[in-house]
């Protein structure tokens, strides 16, 4: 079990609170890059980690986070105009840039005046179909680029708004075990199927690395041969589950969690594929007609499993055992981080050499380049509502890649 005092440290991650302030250490998914379309297209309200924030495209295209009150009379800047140059907001007139440079003062007399202050602004980045905001000190660290985002595939990113606290949502990262229980037994018995349960597990493993944790396992059907075993799966520092695709687990306030997935399927052959744009969408996860809980995929029966632990578990109740081990592990290295930044040390898995950072690798079971099925595109498991269009869209980058590959067969 965890103390109450120790479960309030790692849980509450607003401003000023310990595990805030190692949480503002890393770079964070904040929004989609297509809910901000266009230059001068409305601002976006963006609530990270309990503070509230504006987000803006500027009319040369450039991404902007600012606190979201003006800091002259605390006016909503989420409510503000995009103009060329900057945002304006629309109690008094004064206008920032993506950068928090105060542009405009109307009605002030004093030229110099707008020189003296700026906006709070945050280091902002595009990548992967997402806005990524670093809310820590300065220097920010390097956006991590991870070996994966450069894999050859069909990418497409999902994000989910789930009611609870960010770390019961982490910490099924870290707890192979549940994979047997909830989505192979429990999904048997939604499918009204009898008989056996899944394979067990025998024996689990996990190991400390530069970025997280990797997680082993041996169930009743692999052996230590097997890649469950050899090669694992990743709890990726502080806040994601990397398998192949990346569950980052972001914290909007201390009982609301934005559970965005970047998601990779392969496609047949070898020949070139680039995707335009990543396509992004809202996952539900609930009924829109019957108001239940969805639960017909992996993710979303995660999401019902976390909010069943209420909107902050309380872990003094707990009673762990041997398969909770890596739990463990990981609560106590969140507890040394809290240590080592209020110590004016990094975290665990920043990364500051820009010579590091690039293509940095990640274990994956199969390898980057995993064959794709034979008997062609398979429904995506992970989310419910997938849009048509998407689904569309990957079953005929499929078929090209397919045509392609045998053409080349055929040719050879």
């Amino acid at each position: 079990m965890l103390s109450r005092e120790n479960n309030e440290l790692i849980c509450r991650v607003g401003p000023g609170t310990a595990m805030g302030k190692a949480f503002r250490r890393f770079w964070v998914p904040a929004l989609l890059s297509e809910e901000l379309p266009a230059p001068d297209c409305d601002p976006r309200r963006v609530q990270l980690l309990g503070e509230d924030f504006v987000a803006f495209r500027d009319s040369e295209g450039k991404v902007g986070v600012l606190d979201e009150y003006c800091c002259h009379r605390s006016a909503s800047l989420a409510l503000g105009r995009v103009e060329a140059g900057g945002i304006r907001c629309i109690y008094h007139g004064w206008k920032f840039a993506v950068d928090g440079t105060v542009l405009e003062t109307p009605n002030v007399a004093d030229p110099t005046f707008k020189d003296r202050f700026k906006a709070r602004a945050y280091p902002v980045r595009e990548a992967g179909g997402l806005v990524w905001v670093y809310l820590g000190p300065r220097p920010a660290p390097q956006l991590p680029d991870w070996d994966r985002f450069h894999s050859r595939g069909f990418k497409q990113v999902a994000i989910s708004e789930v009611p609870c606290n960010w770390f019961q949502c982490q910490e099924n990262s870290i707890d192979p075990v549940h994979f047997e229980w909830l989505h192979d037994n429990w999904s048997r018995v939604l499918r009204g199927q009898d008989g056996s349960r899944a394979p067990a597990h025998r024996r689990l493993g996990f190991d400390e690395f530069d970025y997280g944790f990797v997680y082993r396992r041996v169930r009743e059907d692999t052996t230590e041969d097997d890649e469950l075993w050899t090669t694992g799966r990743v709890c990726l520092w502080p806040n994601c589950l990397y398998t192949g695709h990346f569950e980052w687990r972001v914290p909007i306030d201390d009982e609301h969690t934005l559970s965005v997935g970047w998601f990779i399927d392969e496609l047949p052959g070898e020949t070139p594929f680039e995707q335009e744009e990543i396509p992004c969408w809202h996952a539900p996860f609930k009924d829109e007609r019957t108001g239940r809980w969805i639960d017909s995929h992996v993710m979303n029966q995660d999401f019902i499993a976390w909010v069943g632990q209420g909107a902050i578990a309380d872990r003094s109740m707990e009673h762990l055992g041997e398969s909770d081990r890596g739990v463990i592990l990981m609560r106590k290295r969140l507890l040394e981080d809290v240590d080592n930044v209020a110590a004016g040390r990094d975290p665990m898995g920043v990364i500051r050499d820009p010579a590091v950072n690039h293509s940095v690798y990640l274990p994956i079971i199969g390898g980057l380049s995993r064959p794709a099925p034979k008997d062609g595109p398979r429904p995506f498991p992970f989310l419910a509502g997938q849009p048509e269009e998407v689904t569309k869209d990957f079953e005929q980058a499929w078929r090209t890649c397919a045509a392609a590959a045998e053409k080349l067969t055929a040719g050879g």
